[in-house]
């Protein structure tokens, strides 16, 4: 899974003590994990003792389930948007895309997790999906656009195409090799991609 860096606009608070400031990237990190493994409906109660802190600091924190999947959410997010540009500067732009979409496969892992609250925030904030897909988007877009101007992928893809075929991973049934299968899937499309 993706980790975000310390400081993104969704996690980094100021105004709190640096106690209170590791406390909540505690629980924010124990609570990915949690919702990845056993879904959103993960104990609150077992994510607070696993990060070290009572349950009403966890509540200080995030008032509601929600709450925290939302940031859990705005983090996988940022993370993603993050590692397009880590990838497009440490490797060939055909590997940093490749690289790209197996770190896609760990944030599927994570909103499917989180699937019936991402849809009760998509009910109340709307606004919130539509920031989220333009960021990934924009991240796709640029690998896509680098490796193809590179002529080390075909250039007769776009974004749309890659993000549907990345989406479609997401539909796989739940099953303890999803992962496993889900990097086979993005090796082929890779296959599919690269020029002959």
């Amino acid at each position: 899974m993706p980790s975000a860096p310390p400081a993104t606009a969704s996690s980094f608070h100021p105004s709190l003590r640096a106690d209170a400031r590791r406390n909540r990237e505690k629980l924010i990190e124990v609570a990915t994990a949690a919702f990845a493994e056993s879904g959103v409906e993960a104990s609150l109660e077992e994510i607070a003792r696993r990060a070290g802190v009572g349950i009403g600091t966890l509540y200080r924190h995030f008032p509601t389930r929600e709450h925290l999947v939302e940031v859990i959410y705005r983090r996988e997010l940022e993370a993603l948007a993050a590692a397009a540009t880590e990838l497009g500067v440490k490797h060939p732009s055909d590997i940093a895309l490749e690289e790209w979409m197996r770190r896609f496969v760990g944030y599927i892992a994570a909103k499917r997790g989180m699937a019936s609250s991402l849809k009760i925030l998509m009910d109340s904030n709307a606004s919130l999906f539509a920031e989220g897909s333009g960021i990934l988007r924009s991240a796709a877009d640029g690998l896509l656009k680098a490796a193809a101007q590179e002529g080390t992928i075909r250039n007769d893809i776009d974004t749309t195409d890659l993000l549907h075929a990345l989406s479609s991973i997401y539909s796989l049934p739940s099953s303890p090799e999803w992962r496993d299968r889900s990097n086979r899937l993005i090796g082929l499309l890779m296959d599919g991609l690269r020029r002959k």
